[in-house]
């Protein structure tokens, strides 16, 4: 039996049609779009042209990843509530977004989120600090997003074996790496929102027709899920998957912290707020964000506990891709060879528009922060010379994400996203925060929180059970865990605060006189980059 029949009537030809125009179409755009990109603003900030709602739309096409759409509704349908537990972690992360972060650095950065940290402080160690965390994020994000397109296309092309996923998984990341290189920030914006377009109104669709089958009773709905899920009502109560022990109920509130400080930290995300003209933009635009991913997330719960109630959560265990294929199988069930094939393709259009955000925000990184202002001193021809080397950073990029996503295909989608969060929250979120609220703190608090927070994050990623020490670890068959919880953000989080506080206090830098320029910068946005193209 090949994989094509683990769902039936599935149509590959009709699916990959339907993919390529979406791909035909998004290229077209990113070509009309590349026509104005000349600088380095234009082509890592879309010369700021952007509206707060059109960057809105684009941060919410940025942020519901392939994990948003399969694995959390894979995650309800087959754990119930505590699946459901993602969701809430994504939303509320929104508002320290909001909050805390998102009108500050765009008054005060330029391109990266180096440029934050080396605004009052020494520019070349911090700078390579916060180009080594950006990769490090960017690369855990990227590999849960080639997971995803793996795991995709084995139950939805037909495609059979290793080498026919690995086949797919390049072609995805070649056609990420045109993306980026032709269109620059305007043109993967572009794709970002036409993604976020269809995805939201994709869901939306199914979900009115799942409730349409219950007369739109959401009681209905629910009882029908539990009637079909082997740990009946349990799936809608805490702890069918979180609840069985005390370690798994710190793993939840460690997975929950990550989660939600961890947005605040995304380089890619923290990106967006580069592309329009002024700081209310960016406010507006997060705001905008907020709406549109809550949405989708309500959304998310009823496809969840749809897929459980008309499709069954064994037979989306046992299906190829395991939870990964819930809303796929879903989407068959409800409107046959049609809508699978479309929601196929929106499923491959949101991996495709993620991973161009993540490798334009890994190779401007580069550089910007390591080329430009490491290796050159600042003194570089921004107007050829940054970019090109951004683009040739954006194909080695490309590359490494083929290979580690060909590695990492049988994996958990959810959860590659939140070891991402993990290390965004540990190494980014701290440094970023003492450098906007802290005067004291100094160019050493800031290396020991970056890369303490990296170390420490990957160090008790490696040794947890994530990795070894049972049948759903990465590496089976050994076992060389010694850190009990399979998210590290309890732990590396505080550790990497404390990490900025010692680093800053030891050290005999002071740094205070610059931090009230910047404050005042932060504050009233004088001085902050303005827009350069419309």
């Amino acid at each position: 039996m090949t994989l094509a029949q683990g769902i039936e009537g599935n149509n590959p030809v009709l699916n990959i049609t339907i993919f390529a125009l979406f791909v035909l179409v998004t290229l077209v755009v990113v070509f009309r779009a590349s026509r104005n990109t000349k600088t380095a603003s234009d082509y890592y900030a879309a010369g700021r042209a952007f509206t707060g709602p059109q960057n809105g739309t684009a941060i919410a096409g940025d942020y519901l990843s392939a994990a948003s759409f399969l694995g959390i509704a894979g995650a309800i349908a087959v754990y119930g509530y505590d699946g459901f537990l993602y969701s809430i972690g994504f939303l509320v992360a929104w508002l320290v977004a909001l909050l805390l972060v998102a009108e500050l650095l765009r008054n005060t950065g330029k391109f990266t989120m180096g440029d934050v940290l080396a605004f009052r402080m020494r520019q070349k160690p911090v700078r390579a600090a916060a180009a080594t965390s950006t990769m490090a994020v960017s690369f855990f994000y990227l590999l849960a997003q080639m997971a995803g397109a793996g795991a995709l296309v084995s139950l939805l092309l037909g495609v059979e074996g290793d080498f026919g996923q690995a086949v797919v998984i390049a072609v995805v990341g070649v056609v990420m790496i045109v993306y980026v290189l032709v269109g620059g920030m305007k043109g993967t914006t572009w794709v970002q929102i036409i993604k976020a377009a269809l995805l939201i109104a994709g869901t939306f669709a199914m979900t009115v027709w799942v409730l349409g089958r219950y007369g739109l009773n959401l009681s209905e709905l629910l009882g029908s899920a539990a009637e079909n899920s082997p740990g009946g009502e349990s799936v809608l109560n805490p702890g069918a998957k979180y609840g069985a022990s005390e370690t798994s109920k710190l793993d939840f509130l460690s997975l929950g912290v990550a989660l939600v400080l961890g947005t605040a930290g995304l380089p890619h995300v923290l990106m967006r707020f580069y592309t329009v003209p002024t700081a209310k933009d960016a406010r507006k635009s997060v705001v905008w964000a907020i709406v549109l991913i809550g949405l989708f997330y309500l959304f998310t719960l009823v496809l969840g506990y749809g897929a459980a109630a008309i499709v069954g959560s064994d037979t989306i265990s046992n299906a190829p891709g395991g939870e990964n294929s819930a809303a796929p199988l879903l989407a068959e069930a409800l409107g046959g060879p049609l809508l699978l094939g479309f929601i196929a393709a929106v499923a491959f259009a949101t991996i495709l528009a993620v991973v161009a955000g993540l490798t334009i925000t890994a190779s401007a990184s580069f550089a910007h922060d390591v080329y430009a202002n490491v290796i050159k001193h600042g003194k570089v021809d921004s107007k050829n010379a940054e970019v090109k080397v951004a683009r040739i950073t954006a194909c080695v990029i490309g590359a490494v994400a083929i290979v580690g996503g060909i590695l990492a295909k049988d994996q958990n989608v959810a959860f590659l996203v939140a070891l991402a969060f993990a290390v965004a929250a540990s190494a980014n979120l701290p440094t970023i925060l003492y450098s906007l609220f802290w005067k004291r703190f100094n160019t050493s608090g800031a290396l020991w929180s970056i890369y303490g927070g990296l170390t420490v994050t990957i160090v008790l990623i490696v040794f947890s059970p994530a990795v070894s020490g049972s049948e759903k670890s990465m590496i089976t068959g050994v076992d060389f865990h010694w850190f009990p919880l399979q998210n590290p953000g309890l732990v590396s989080i505080p550790v990497s605060f404390f990490l900025g506080w010692l680093g800053t206090v030891l050290s005999k830098e002071h740094l205070e006189g610059k931090h009230k320029e910047m404050e005042v910068r932060a504050l009233t946005g004088a001085g902050a980059e303005k827009a350069t193209s419309h």
